[in-house]
């Protein structure tokens, strides 16, 4: 029997006074694309912080495929098979593209410290690979990163995410800055993701995205997880009413988890 990707028990981060995140409870299951929604300040991109070790819990626990984890940085969650696309991309502009999906993780041909040779012909040939299976079209792999279009760079860091994350990817806003011909390329790709089994974690303010692409969607509001909704199960109206708080009836939602 597999083990689910993430089993997430009373995740709390407090600043001082301020409690960012409160007893959150979250669960992602093999191969499955979940998103988080809610307001500015709901405590989603917290949750993903403590998530990846960018920053460490105030108290909680936290499971992936079975075992406790406790990454003291994100490097440690990147080794794990955790890749996170952020909004700002974390490219290197001046790089091109083999560069940028081989960044920190560079071929070498002979690796004797500062004078290691890189291979470049091998970080090239595997690039390619990895473009090809996540249905990415550039067509000169050569240009830097600064000439490209924010659609093509969007693509570059999910291809660089999809091909070393294969245990886990978390995308926070994909698309807020594109287009909708970039963001309809962005999202196919997302859609290969699924194809191919890797689970995914979606941060996104876009409701007709989270319901396109998603199976689940969990919905944060004042740094606690209000309502867990299955998607071809709810409705916009109901999914804005639980980040707004108009569902409130006295009942707290996290009762009612499907």
């Amino acid at each position: 029997m597999s083990h689910p990707v993430l089993e997430i028990r009373g995740l709390t981060k407090h600043y001082g006074g301020v409690h960012a995140l409160n007893d959150a409870d979250f669960d992602l299951a093999p191969g499955e694309h979940v998103a988080i929604v809610g307001d500015n300040g709901a405590g989603k991109s917290t949750f993903v912080r403590n998530l990846t070790g960018v920053e460490q819990r105030t108290a909680g626990s936290i499971k992936f495929y079975g075992e406790e984890i406790d990454f003291a940085s994100p490097l440690e969650a990147r080794d794990a098979g955790i890749e996170t696309v952020y909004q700002n991309l974390a490219l290197a502009d001046e790089l091109d593209v083999p560069a940028n999906i081989f960044l920190g993780r560079e071929k070498t041909k002979f690796n004797l410290g500062p004078l290691s040779w890189l291979d470049k012909k091998a970080m090239r040939r595997e690039s390619e690979a990895m473009l090809e299976k996540t249905g990415v079209k550039i067509p000169d792999l050569s240009q830097s990163l600064r000439g490209m279009s924010g659609g093509q760079r969007q693509c570059v860091a999910i291809s660089r995410a999809a091909a070393w994350g294969e245990k886990l990817i978390i995308m926070d806003e994909p698309t807020a800055a594109l287009g909708i011909q970039e963001t309809t390329r962005v999202e196919n790709i997302i859609r290969g993701l699924k194809e191919q089994g890797i689970p995914m974690i979606l941060i996104s303010h876009n409701l007709r995205q989270v319901f396109n692409l998603v199976d689940r969607i969990v919905v944060f509001r004042q740094g606690r997880i209000v309502g867990t909704r299955v998607a071809k199960e709810t409705n916009g109206n109901e999914i804005v009413s639980l980040i707004t708080g108009a569902a409130d009836q006295g009942v707290h939602e996290n009762a009612s988890y499907i």
